[in-house]
């Protein structure tokens, strides 16, 4: 058993909180909490799950070290029926799920060892703001079920309050549905090997991250985990689901970016490329599912540095894609450690994300 131990909010009242994996009675959070507020002039040092620290000190409140993961869940009252790279998912009955945001972090589709700081309440914050902004356009999977009535257990509330959500429960569409409006990542080198993405011809001489002529729907596989997604084109799609049903999920994409992305711009951050998630009832009717347009989905670079030939400085997890691009790493797990400062700049750009968009 690792642990770590980290000192944080400052001179005027400094905790030292040990992380253990091991799980402990939340009452030491509550005992933390009041410290940090000023409530107890003792400064005592606290063992405590990272999951309950980071799941309830309000993210201006959260200290910027990292600690190690824990990938048991908290949540026993509800049986868990997946547990993906991000979000762990509990059945509520046979019309409702629980979705839960941790603050784990993958890239090359394998999930780092090293969590980031407050990640899955501002995932689950920013994925809120659009499915708000969006449902214009397309329904989505959230309902209007207070999270309380789906956990009575004052602990397993306490752990899950910023970061959860109850859903529909729905027939997942077995593709995922990714819009690009500038060229780069997997599609940048499709475009150097073959003149286009995805089978869409583009024009020529485009430089790394140049702007597209218009933004084009790029699908492409969902692999398990541990796997990777592959890039197919727009006739594989339509023989998987169907061409009716892969055009509407094209067209409500486009449109989805269109808007978010002329609604980013306008507060400085250019939304370069995303990924979405559709589902369907049991009458067929399409509905926007997972996360939508947060750090973890999509890239987001700052207007004011961008210029093309470059990968722009980002808000999203590219920079720790960036890093990992750096080491003599093969892409499969297990995955390397992230630095201090690689957390803690990546846990800052999430931030700064969620305050420019939300």
């Amino acid at each position: 058993m690792r642990i770590r131990c980290y000192t944080g909010w400052g001179a005027n009242c400094q905790v030292v909180l040990l992380f253990a994996l091991a799980y402990v009675d939340l009452s030491f959070y509550h005992e933390a909490r009041e410290t940090h507020e000023g409530k107890m002039k003792k400064r005592p040092a606290f063992v405590m799950l990272e999951h309950i620290a980071y799941g309830n000190f309000p993210i201006s409140l959260q200290p910027a070290f990292c600690y190690d993961i824990a990938m048991k869940s908290l949540i026993n009252s509800l049986p868990l029926i997946n547990q993906g790279k991000v979000r762990e998912i509990y059945a509520v009955d046979d019309r409702h799920l629980l979705i839960v945001t941790s603050d784990r972090i993958s890239a090359f589709d394998v999930i780092l060892p090293t969590p980031i700081p407050g990640k899955g309440e501002i995932l689950t914050r920013i994925s809120n703001f659009w499915f708000d902004k969006t449902r214009d356009i397309t329904p989505n999977h959230l309902t209007k079920i207070p999270l309380q009535d789906v956990l009575s257990n004052p602990k397993e509330l306490a752990w899950a309050e910023h970061r959860s959500i109850v859903v529909k429960r729905l027939q997942p569409l077995p593709v995922e549905a990714i819009v690009r409006g500038y060229l780069i990542g997997s599609g940048w080198k499709d475009y150097q090997q073959t003149g286009s993405v995805c089978g869409i011809g583009l024009p020529v001489e485009l430089q790394l991250a140049d702007k597209l002529p218009k933004p084009i729907f790029t699908p492409s596989t969902k692999a398990a985990m541990g796997n990777h997604d592959v890039n197919v084109d727009f006739d594989t799609m339509s023989s998987q689901i169907g061409t009716e049903l892969a055009q509407k999920v094209r067209d409500t994409s486009l449109a989805i970016y269109q808007m978010s992305a002329d609604y980013a711009l306008e507060r400085g951050i250019i939304i370069a490329d995303t990924k979405f998630e559709f589902g369907l009832d049991e009458h067929g009717e399409l509905y926007l599912i997972d996360e939508v347009l947060t750090p973890d989905s999509s890239r987001f670079w700052a207007a004011d540095t961008y210029r093309p030939g470059i990968s722009p400085p980002s808000f999203d997890k590219q920079f720790v894609r960036d890093y990992l691009e750096t080491l003599d790493w093969d892409k499969t797990a297990p995955g390397p450690d992230l630095p201090d400062k690689i957390a803690n700049k990546t846990a800052d750009k999430y931030r700064e994300a969620m305050k420019r968009l939300v």
